[in-house]
């Protein structure tokens, strides 16, 4: 009789096993040193919350991680190297103590958590960091329509400068949440009457502001180009007060070539897509800066549409003004993208294509 031939032990880290309702895009990988932490969560219904839909939110955990997560109960087991299961075990405490203190749970908010300790940058994220991060609603803005939370540590930054300086800058790349946090501050301290209008502006068609041969009225040219300032807006107030407002003009939107000759006082200002500004015109609104105001320039430098050979008022004002007391600098990079995580990689595609080209 044929002697059986000895089968290779099986390759579980190449297998895909079933994972008690875990749906991850691919296993997770063996550790030489696998440790096991349980975690319980008391309030089911929270906890539902806490692992998403077809427990996409613990499978995104997982994979940002490295750890295996097993649902047991009303409990949660990790399983992976320690650093990993302490990384992960903070992120799950962190959003439901969110959830706990009666916050939504949206898709990017998982991703903005695990952002704050990976990338080989920020350390491992602890449970007690977490914990403290959701815990206190100091940086929480209440809209509205929706309460709004910086995600990452530099826009944690950026939100508190916008409530600390008269004049905040917000430099990098599309999707850091410049804009949208600046007017999320700003419709903020008009609910709170800190500040009595908002006034949101933006150099339209690159920096010339060649409007004439487009067709229509001066609103009708201009819209197109203000229309991510009146998304914005929208996010934070209902459509028929956002209305209202610009009819008692409390909320104004304009492009750059607008402020020239005024005072802005009383108003929470914001210059967007300030790197298509000329120097000249960055002085003109830099200077329109009123008593009781607050004044934001956010901009990519990236993204210049200026003619060649014309300087970038935003690079200018960035040289001029470093130092200068009441001004404030805040940068932002890939780690900060807030939409789809695809946008983080094409963007530090880009950078690395410039570093070589450099």
């Amino acid at each position: 009789m044929n002697e059986p031939e000895n089968e290779p032990a099986p390759d579980h880290a190449n297998q895909e096993e079933p994972r008690l309702g875990i749906s991850a895009l691919t296993p997770p990988p063996r550790f030489e040193h696998q440790t096991e932490t349980v975690l319980e969560f008391p309030d089911n219904r929270l906890l539902i919350g806490l692992c998403g839909e077809y427990d996409r939110n613990l499978a995104q955990i997982e994979q940002g991680t490295g750890v295996q997560i097993l649902r047991r109960g009303n409990r949660l087991a990790i399983i992976g190297t320690k650093a990993a299961s302490e990384q992960a075990a903070g992120v799950l405490q962190g959003l439901y103590a969110r959830l706990e203190a009666g916050r939504t749970l949206a898709p990017g908010d998982v991703a903005g958590v695990l952002r704050l300790g990976l990338g080989g940058v920020a350390p491992p994220v602890r449970a007690d960091d977490q914990l403290e991060m959701f815990g206190s609603a100091g940086f929480e803005l209440r809209t509205r329509k929706k309460p709004v939370e910086p995600r990452t540590e530099a826009q944690k930054a950026y939100v508190s400068n916008l409530f600390k300086h008269e004049m905040t800058f917000g430099i990098g790349p599309a999707g850091t949440g410049k804009t949208y946090l600046a007017v999320a501050v700003g419709v903020t301290m008009l609910i709170g009457g800190q500040v009595e209008k908002i006034i949101l502006s933006r150099p339209a068609v690159e920096a010339g502001e060649r409007l004439g041969f487009l067709p229509g009225d001066m609103k009708e040219k201009v819209d197109p180009y203000m229309q991510p300032l009146y998304d914005a807006l929208n996010d934070f107030l209902p459509a028929k007060q956002v209305e209202k407002l610009m009819l008692d003009k409390r909320i104004e939107i304009a492009p750059l070539a607008f402020m020239r000759g005024r005072t802005l006082s009383n108003a929470f200002v914001v210059l967007d897509e300030a790197q298509n500004a000329t120097t000249m015109q960055m002085k003109m609104f830099l200077t329109r800066l009123g008593e009781g105001s607050r004044m934001v320039i956010t901009g990519d430098r990236t993204q210049v549409d200026l003619p060649r050979g014309t300087a970038s008022g935003l690079a200018d004002a960035e040289r001029i003004l470093k130092g200068v007391k009441g001004v404030s600098f805040n940068y932002f990079d890939a780690r900060d993208v807030v939409r789809h995580p695809l946008v983080a990689r094409i963007i530090e595609a880009y950078d690395r294509a410039d570093g070589e080209a450099g």
